[in-house]
């Protein structure tokens, strides 16, 4: 295995998913707040979980996303 090839890719992985996820939680609470189901003062609780095809790999993240 080439560890640098590997890091790179998993580092490129994390920045996708990472910029990904921030667009789809914005556009997700704007659209709520726009729309009045949030008032944009709530604290959100987020989870993402992480799996990779081939592998017993499984990993949840949870965090709480504060509006205001």
């Amino acid at each position: 295995m080439n560890e640098q090839a590997f890091n790179l890719s998993v580092r490129k992985f994390l920045k996708h998913f990472g910029v990904d996820a921030q667009r789809e939680i914005e556009k997700s609470v704007d659209a709520a707040v726009r729309s009045g189901k949030l008032k944009g003062t709530e604290t959100l609780k987020a989870r993402a979980r992480l799996e990779i095809q081939g592998l017993p790999t499984s990993l949840v993240v949870e965090h709480d996303i504060t509006l205001a």
